[in-house]
C-alpha cells in the first residue's frame, strides 16, 4: 500500500511522545503522594505541562493522523499519487512538536496543557504549537487531494466508509482548531512583547472552543477502529454503513458549539449561554448511544454466526485471546464510566462542586486514557505488523499490557475522582497543607493514585518492548486491509450524508448560534487587557 513509511513515521512520533509523557505523569503522581520530591530540572509544573502537551495533543494528533492516513489510502487506493503533501504535513507537525517540547523542558513554558493567559510562555512554545496545528491542517488537505484523485476513476460513488470517517473527523478538527489559531494571534504577539496585555477571558473562550472538540477528535479516532476494525476482528460486516455516517455527522455538528460548558465558573458569560451549551452538550449522547447500539449488535451478530444465544454465551464467544479486541472492549468499558462523569461535568449545579478538583483530572484520564489511549495501543498490535510485514513479537505480552492498562487506569481514575469529591485541588504540587485534617484525608487516595500510575508505567514498558520486538522480528506476515467490508445487501445510504460542504455550513451555523451572543457581550462589556506573568 502507498504511504506505509509515512504512516509509520506518524506512529513512531506518537509512541515516543506517549512513553516520555507517561514517565512524567508517573513522577507527578509519586510527588503528590509525597513518595518523592521533585525539583530542579524535574520541576512539578514543567513536568505537568510536558505530560499534558505530549499525551493530550502530540500523541493523539500524530496517532490519529497515522490511522486516518491508513484509512484514506487503504480504502481509496490511488497508486500513482505522491505522498509528498503527507510528508510535508509530518515535517511541519514534527518541527512544531520539537520546538514546543524543547521550550517546555528548558523551563520556558510552564503554563500547563491549557496554556491559560495571563501565564506567559516563551514565543517558541506558541509558535511550535501553531506549527503542530498547521501541520494537521495539511494532513486534512492531503485527504481532500487524495479523494479528488480517487474520484477521477470513481465518479458518482460515495466515499468508502473508512475514508468518510477519517475525513469527517479531520473536518471537525479543522473547524475546531480555528479557535486555537485565532487565540495564537493574541498570544504570539503578546509573548513577543509587541502588545501591552492580553484579553484573558477571550483567549479562554477561544481555547475551549477548541478544547472540547479536541475530546471528540480523540474519540472519533478511536471510533474509526471501533466501527471499522472490530467487525473485521469478529469476521462480520460493518453493522450499518448509514448509521455510522449519521453518527459521525452528529459528532461533527454537536462537538463544536459546546466549549462554554468548561467555563461554568468563568465570569463575563451570561447564564443563558451556559444553559444553551449545556443542552447542546447533552445532545452528544445521541450519536454515542448509536455507537453503543451498533457495537453491541456487532458482538451479537458474531455470536449468532457461531450458534450462540444469550448474554453469557455471547460474551464467551468473543475472541478474548486477541489482544487488540480485548483492549478495545476494555476501552469501551472505561468509556462508559467516563461518559457518566461527563454528564456530571455538563451539569451547571453539580459542576460547581467538582470544578478545579481532582475529579476533573480523574474524568480527563478515564476519557483520554480509557477509550482513546487503550484503543490506540490495542490496534497498534495490528497496524504495526500490517505496515511492516513483521509478525507481532508476543501476543501474551500484548494481552498482559492491555489488562495492566485497564487495571492501572481504573485504579488511578477512581482514586482521583474520590480525591475530588473530598475537595482535593488540581494543578498544585503539594497537597499537604501543613498537615491539615482535610488534606490528611486526601493522602491515602493520592497513594492509590500513585499505585495506579505505577501499574500504567508497567503497561507502557510492556507495550514498548513488544513494539520494539516486533520491529526486530524476522517472522513475516501477509498484508491485508484491517477494515471490515460493508454489508452486501444493505441499501445504499442517502447521498446527502456525503455532502460534507452542506454539513460544514450547518456546523458553522450552530457555532454562530452558540457563540455569537457571548462574544458580542464580551466585547461590549468585559474587555480588559492583563499583563503577562512568567512563573518560570
Amino acid at each position: 500500500m502507498n504511504g506505509r513509511r509515512l504512516m509509520l513515521a506518524h506512529f513512531y512520533v506518537a509512541f515516543a511522545a506517549f512513553a516520555v509523557g507517561t514517565i512524567f505523569g508517573l513522577l507527578q503522581t509519586l510527588s503528590r503522594a509525597s513518595a518523592i520530591t521533585l525539583g530542579g530540572f524535574f520541576d512539578y509544573y514543567k513536568l505537568l505541562t510536558a505530560h499534558g502537551v505530549l499525551l493530550a495533543i502530540v500523541f493523539t494528533t500524530f496517532f490519529i493522523a497515522g490511522i486516518s492516513t491508513y484509512a484514506v489510502y487503504d480504502s481509496m487506493p490511488v497508486k500513482s499519487r505522491s505522498t509528498n503533501v503527507g510528508w510535508i504535513a509530518w515535517w511541519v507537525m514534527t518541527i512544531g512538536t520539537v520546538m514546543a517540547a524543547v521550550t517546555i523542558l528548558a523551563g520556558n513554558a510552564s503554563v500547563l496543557y491549557t496554556f491559560y493567559a495571563p501565564l506567559k510562555a516563551s514565543p517558541t512554545f506558541y509558535i511550535g504549537a501553531t506549527l503542530l496545528i498547521v501541520g494537521s491542517w495539511i494532513v486534512f488537505f492531503d485527504f481532500l487531494l487524495h479523494a479528488k484523485a480517487w474520484r477521477v476513476t470513481h465518479r458518482g460513488e460515495r466515499l468508502p466508509l473508512p475514508a468518510f470517517m477519517a475525513t469527517v473527523n479531520f473536518l471537525m478538527w479543522f473547524l475546531a482548531t480555528l479557535g486555537v489559531a485565532v487565540e495564537m494571534l493574541y498570544l504570539i504577539p503578546w509573548s513577543l512583547g509587541w502588545t501591552q496585555g492580553v484579553d484573558v477571558a477571550m483567549t479562554r473562550m477561544y481555547f475551549w472552543y477548541f478544547g472540547h472538540p479536541l475530546v471528540y477528535f480523540w474519540i472519533l479516532g478511536a471510533y474509526l477502529a471501533w466501527y471499522g476494525m472490530v467487525p473485521k476482528m469478529l469476521k462480520v460486516p460493518v453493522f450499518s454503513d448509514a448509521l455510522t455516517r449519521v453518527a459521525f455527522i452528529g459528532f461533527l455538528l454537536l462537538s463544536l458549539p459546546v466549549g462554554i460548558h468548561h467555563q461554568f465558573s468563568d465570569p463575563g458569560i451570561a447564564g443563558q449561554w451556559k444553559l444553551l451549551q449545556t443542552f447542546l452538550t447533552l445532545l452528544v449522547v445521541v450519536p454515542s448511544l448509536m455507537t453503543a447500539y451498533a457495537l453491541f449488535a456487532t458482538f451479537e451478530e458474531s455470536a449468532f454466526a457461531k450458534g450462540q444465544r444469550g448474554f453469557v454465551n455471547i460474551v464467551k464467544s468473543l475472541p478474548w485471546n486477541d489482544a487488540s479486541f480485548t483492549g478495545i472492549v476494555l476501552a469501551m468499558i472505561l468509556f462508559i464510566f467516563g461518559g457518566f462523569g461527563g454528564i456530571v461535568n455538563a451539569s451547571y449545579s453539580i459542576d460547581r462542586v467538582v470544578h478545579n478538583t481532582m475529579w476533573v483530572v480523574g474524568h480527563f484520564h478515564i476519557t483520554v486514557g480509557g477509550p482513546v489511549a487503550l484503543t490506540f495501543l490495542a490496534i497498534s498490535y495490528r497496524l504495526i505488523p500490517a505496515l511492516t510485514g513483521r509478525a507481532l513479537w508476543s501476543e501474551n505480552w500484548a494481552k498482559a499490557q492491555v489488562w495492566l492498562w485497564f487495571i492501572g487506569m481504573s485504579v488511578m481514575s477512581l482514586a482521583m475522582h474520590i480525591q475530588g469529591l473530598l475537595g482535593a485541588p488540581r494543578r498544585v504540587s503539594d497537597i499537604a497543607y501543613y498537615g491539615s485534617s482535610e488534606a490528611a484525608a486526601w493522602h491515602p487516595w493520592a497513594l492509590l493514585t500513585a499505585g495506579g500510575g505505577i501499574v500504567l508505567m508497567l503497561s507502557v514498558v510492556a507495550f514498548v518492548v513488544n513494539i520494539i520486538g516486533t520491529l526486530r522480528n524476522d517472522e513475516r506476515v501477509g498484508s491485508e486491509t484491517l477494515f471490515a467490508e460493508t454489508r452486501a445487501n444493505e441499501a445504499p445510504p442517502p447521498m446527502g450524508l456525503d455532502r460534507l460542504k452542506f454539513w460544514t455550513v450547518v456546523a458553522v451555523a450552530l457555532v454562530i448560534i452558540a457563540y455569537a451572543g457571548p462574544v458580542m457581550e464580551h466585547y461590549q462589556q468585559h474587555i480588559y487587557l492583563a499583563p503577562g506573568m512568567r512563573t518560570w
